[in-house]
Parts: structure tokens; sequence; C-alpha cells
């Protein structure tokens, strides 16, 4: 947020014929994280359909300082932060009665957003339709993550996260899953399939160009993820300290880069002439373009894995785990790509980065892969959610 946004004009505010409140923890960094990214689009599909859409975290005010304010503004969001109306600060409270009155839908991101906001909307205005945004199913990601590490608090958040979930979804008049995998999971405790939609990541397969790079002008294995997300902090130990000692007996000085935002003082620690920190990259187009295999070894985690859809986008070969590969179909590539024990991951790494003609023929693949996650399908899904809600 500049400095110079002291003042909110509210008489300014200008509304559609259906409009919708967009609430998550964070200004949407729609490149830094995959959960901001779809976000991003969702809110792009919106405008498209001629839909108003408002947009606010769950900031503290003396923390709403964001980039990515204006990006949204350029785009025809209304983003709240907070300033002075009135001679008063124009609170997230006071934002939400404003447009109350207007609002069709409010869109809550994530449990704990679900849970703190839905009240408000309602107590705002109560023919307001709630939609409950999963983005992941917590529960499960949880669960995993005690079944790897065996420590109790894992359990414990688990169990909380479970109640909270089902709780919103009894709550919200339709609940998002961004998987079919992750609809089942809720499914077992929740059992109204009607009232569940799979709203998923959204991939566009880029069309190889003519300059797309060959096998043989490429080198290196690409690793990309936000280490906020402690799952992939999990997956870059995994990789440095079971995966490439086996890998480099076999391809000696291979280099592994590792992009990714908010990166931790151990992840920092890894850094080597061959396992290359790098951090945050705006445009990592150019990394996609010019390494010869992608690799997501992640051990737990839930939903949809967008750095997954990326490297299809780019029609890069990858190499991850099955909780990587949940909710995409990868057909008969299963077996070359994914693996789960160090050794058959170093193993699927070491065909993929040595045979060209599997590469090529992986390469190839990765478009049908990515088809049911195309824009205009995922279009679709949203219209029809907004249209039977």
């Amino acid at each position: 947020m500049q400095k110079e946004q002291v003042f909110f004009n509210v008489e300014s505010l200008v509304f559609l014929d259906r409009n919708v409140l967009i609430v998550d923890e964070i200004i949407p960094e729609f490149n830094k994280d995959s959960g901001s990214r779809r976000l991003k689009e969702i809110i792009s599909i919106l405008l498209q359909n001629n839909i108003g859409v408002f947009l606010l975290a769950d900031y503290k005010h003396h923390r709403y300082n964001s980039e990515y304010i204006e990006s949204y503004k350029k785009m025809g969001v209304t983003v709240y932060y907070p300033a002075i109306h009135k001679g008063e600060l124009f609170t997230i409270k006071d934002f939400i009665k404003k447009i109350a009155s207007q609002l069709d839908f409010a869109w809550l991101h994530r449990p704990h957003i679900f849970h703190k906001y839905h009240s408000i909307v309602v107590n705002a205005n109560p023919k307001v339709k709630l939609i409950y945004d999963m983005v992941d199913f917590h529960s499960v990601r949880l669960q995993r993550e005690y079944e790897l590490s065996k420590n109790e608090l894992h359990r414990v958040e688990s169990e909380k996260y479970l109640e909270l979930e089902v709780n919103n979804s009894k709550l919200a008049d339709v609940t998002i899953a961004i998987s079919e995998t992750d609809k089942l999971f809720l499914l077992e405790h929740y059992n109204k399939p009607e009232q569940i939609k799979v709203i998923s990541n959204i991939h566009q397969h880029l069309t190889k160009p003519l300059d797309f790079k060959s096998f043989e002008n490429r080198s290196d294995l690409l690793f990309i993820g936000s280490f906020r997300h402690k799952p992939n902090q999990d997956a870059i130990r995994f990789l440095h300290d079971e995966i490439m000692p086996i890998v480099w007996k076999e391809i000696p000085g291979l280099k592994v880069n590792i992009i990714g935002s908010y990166a931790t003082d151990f992840v920092k620690a890894l850094n080597t002439e061959t396992f290359n920190i790098i951090g945050f990259v705006d445009d990592v187009k150019e990394y996609f373009n010019n390494s010869r295999l992608f690799i997501a070894p992640l051990r737990y985690g839930a939903g949809i894995k967008g750095k997954i859809g990326q490297s299809l986008e780019y029609s890069l070969p990858l190499v991850t785990t099955s909780i990587g590969a949940e909710g995409f179909d990868f057909m008969d590539k299963e077996e070359v790509m994914i693996a789960n024990t160090a050794e058959e991951i170093a193993d699927k790494i070491i065909n993929l980065y040595t045979d060209k003609k599997l590469w090529e023929f992986t390469s190839d693949t990765c478009e049908s892969i990515l088809e049911p996650f195309s824009y205009n399908k995922t279009e679709k899904q949203i219209l029809e959610v907004l249209s039977n809600v």
C-alpha cells in the first residue's frame, strides 16, 4: 500500500448487477504461491463475467502493506485497505457493512477465515450466500504430517481442524474442494455431495514454441515452492538428505536449483554449488525453459499442488510422489513420473534425466494431463456454482 493512500473514498465504490466479497489471509501474492495464483485466476474469471469483486485480507491494520494492492485495483477489483474516512479509521468491519447490501456472495478462503468472517457477513446482510473455499483439506494435511513425524501435536491439530472444517461446511451454502480426492475425504465426515463442489487450480498448457529447447540443450533439476508451506520445507530436506546422494553417485555434479519465497534459515543453510538455493524469482519462465527435469518429492500435504501443474504447463517432465500427484491423472506416465521412496525417486530422476526418448515422450504427454484444469473448464465450474448456490 502506498503511503499517500490515507483516505478511503467510500462514495466512489462501484457495484455491478452481481457482486462478491473475497476474503483471504493475505492479499494474494500470485507470483509466490499456488493458492494465490489460483485465487487471482478466479478473480479474473469473475471480472470477465461482469461480477464485481471486493477483496480484503485478514491483516491487522498496522501490517496492511501490500505491493499487490495496485495490481488488483488495475484489474478492476475494489481492494480494502485501512484508511481514514470522515476523520476515523475505516476498518474491515466498516468496509463489509458498507458493501453488504449490494453483495450476492461471500467467497471465504481457508477454514480460519470462514470461521472468523461468516458471522460478520451474515449479520451485515443475511441474504448473502456463503462460499467456503477449503483451498486444501487442512485436517488431511496435518494427519499426514503426524503419520510422518509421529508428533502428537500434529494429530491433535488435525482433529481440531477436522471439527472446524466440517462445521464450516455445515454453515456454508456451498463448500469448494480443490480436488475430487479432497471431496471424497470430506464426504467421509459430511455426507452432502450436492453441497460440495470442486474448483481446482487453473492451468493452461503453453503450446511448444518453435524454439522449445531440446533434451540436449537443457540441464539441471528444478524445484519451486513457497517455504511458508511446511511440506515444501520437508520435501527439500528429503531431497537433500536422502534422494540426491543416490543420484549424485550416478550423475556426479548434477545441479539442483531451488526457487521459493520466504526461505527459512534451515533451507538457506543447504546452499552449495550443486544444491543451489536461489530464493524468490519474479519470473520463473527461464528456469522452466532451461531445466531438464522438475522434481517435487512431497511426503505430506493435501489438495492440488500448483507446482506440478506449472511444470506440465511448460511441457517439462517431472518426478513427484503420490502425494504430489494427487488430483492429476498421469495415465500411462504414472510409472515414469511417480515414486515414493528415496531409492525409487532417485531411480526415476536418473532415468528421465539420461534417456532422451523417454524424456521426449513424457514431455509430449503433459498437455493431455492438464486438460481437466483448463481456463474454460474452470470458468464453467465457477459460473455453475454461482448460478446454483
